[in-house]
């Protein structure tokens, strides 16, 4: 080797343990004084959650289906609310260092490797989400998982074992299982990595679709046939009309006579939430005790009766139902914090922390639409393509991004930015790229025009 290239190589070596240090530092750092400081936090799902880890924990005798398992058991597994916030600290920490091997070993730059596990680990919509008592940290760190086996294997064909199908497939069905917006994810990643292209030829390599679609078949497909023996419902949750309801909510006075009852009571309490929040969102779960005891209908009944009423009313309202599913993926863009202000006992620091977090959601905002119009720029165009270096695992992310945003546009109309959470580190790392390769020939342009301007003299 060329005594240059490897005094290079212990340089560029040297940066990286700095980088790798000075990111395990500020995680570490960070996590304990958040631990330290700040509560975990409970929102209006989590009584839910933990009631399905009580039902787990007793053998799932009193499972009501209402939740996916994998958050459920993750509680049951470590118990107390401030346990399970100390392992989702710890999962932050992995996801921070997954996301940091991913950019090395993709771009060989220590710089842009400490730029993005930094991204994470600063980003307080992924800090503050590992206090709160809700799905989206696990689910975070499942889908890292998946996605660092899937660049191992796209990487080289050595990496290619039946071994890391499997557990690519383990990981992407627990995510499944943790935050049923992602159901797509298995099969994505099943068909991604399975296609490639040599000389403008196809090739298929059967391992990623047999190992990953054997477990997702094992635990997938195992819940849903629970789901469907148990409650009647095939899906993954006994959720499904309810989510819909939250589309069909908003036209729900052309529900036909026939379930007059049902309409004229969730009118009563959609006009009383518009009048009290500006919004119809999440009346249903307002509404379900009322309409229970009027029709005498079961959760599970009820369930499937407004299925019923949100499919046919989707039919009748196609342009509607598409006027909401746009506005959603809109607001699935807007970067979203969730914390609790009240939890911080300084009032000073409380503001401060505030300005802090608007500024980071600014910088969340603009790393989306850089993502929005890059991605699609990059699409219709090979010289994009080139100029920004992009690689396979690249089109992986942006997919898994795009489908998230139109899946969960489509199911729900509801919390819509909170369903980008997971994957908001995916679009981060797609923008620093983007904007790294830029700048680096930006930079490369100015050597040259340097050059030629000595030349001239």
């Amino acid at each position: 080797m060329d005594k240059d290239l490897m005094v290079d190589e212990h340089k560029k070596l040297r940066q990286l343990r700095h980088w790798l240090w000075l990111v395990i530092v500020v995680a570490v750092a960070l996590r304990v004084l958040l631990f330290a400081a700040y509560p975990p936090v409970s929102y209006s799902d989590s009584a839910s959650y933990r009631r399905s880890a009580n039902a787990v924990l007793g053998g799932f005798e009193n499972y009501d289906g209402t939740r996916t398992p994998g958050y459920p058991a993750f509680m049951a597994l470590f118990g107390s609310d401030r346990a399970v916030y100390a392992v989702q600290l710890v999962l932050g920490l992995g996801v921070t260092l997954a996301w940091f091997l991913i950019a090395w070993q993709a771009s060989h730059s220590p710089v842009l490797a400490g730029i993005t596990g930094l991204a994470h680990t600063l980003n307080p919509g992924q800090l503050f989400f590992e206090a709160n008592l809700l799905t989206e940290t696990l689910a975070t760190f499942l889908l890292a998982l998946a996605l660092l086996g899937a660049w191992f294997w796209l990487r080289s064909e050595k990496n290619r074992s039946i071994w890391l199908g499997l557990g690519i497939g383990m990981a992407a069905s627990l995510a499944v299982l943790t935050r049923p917006v992602f159901i797509f994810m298995p099969v994505w990643l099943a068909v991604f990595l399975s296609v490639s292209f040599r000389k403008r030829k196809i090739k298929l390599d059967w391992r990623p679709i047999w190992t990953i679609g054997l477990i997702t078949l094992a635990l997938v497909g195992g819940w849903m046939s629970y789901i469907k023996s148990r409650y009647h419902v095939f899906s993954v949750s006994t959720m499904s009309g309810f989510h819909l309801v939250q589309h069909t909510g908003y036209y729900f006075e052309d529900v036909p006579d026939e379930y007059g009852t049902i309409r004229d009571i969730y009118l009563e309490y959609r006009d009383a939430r518009i009048a009290d929040r500006g919004t119809q969102g999440n009346t249903i779960w307002d509404a379900i005790p009322a309409i229970s005891a009027a029709t005498g209908l079961s959760f599970y009944d009820l369930s499937r009766v407004l299925q019923k009423i949100s499919v046919q009313l989707i039919l009748t309202h196609p342009w509607q139902y598409l006027a909401r599913v746009l506005k959603g993926w809109w607001l699935f863009w807007r970067a979203p914090v969730y914390w609790d202000i009240t939890a911080i006992r300084s009032t000073v620091l409380a503001q401060v922390l505030n300005v802090m977090i608007l500024i980071a959601r600014l910088g969340m905002f603009a790393a989306n639409m850089v993502f929005v119009g890059t991605s699609l720029a990059a699409l219709f165009s090979k010289r994009l393509r080139d100029f920004w270096q992009l690689l396979p695992f690249h089109w992986l992310l942006a997919g898994s991004v795009w489908a998230t945003s139109v899946v969960s546009s489509l199911l729900d109309h509801g919390d819509n930015p909170r369903f980008l959470v997971p994957l908001q580190t995916a679009v981060v790392f797609w923008a620093i790229w983007t904007l790294f390769y830029s700048w680096q020939a930006w930079r490369s342009q100015q050597q040259v025009d340097k050059s030629l301007e000595k030349v001239g003299e």
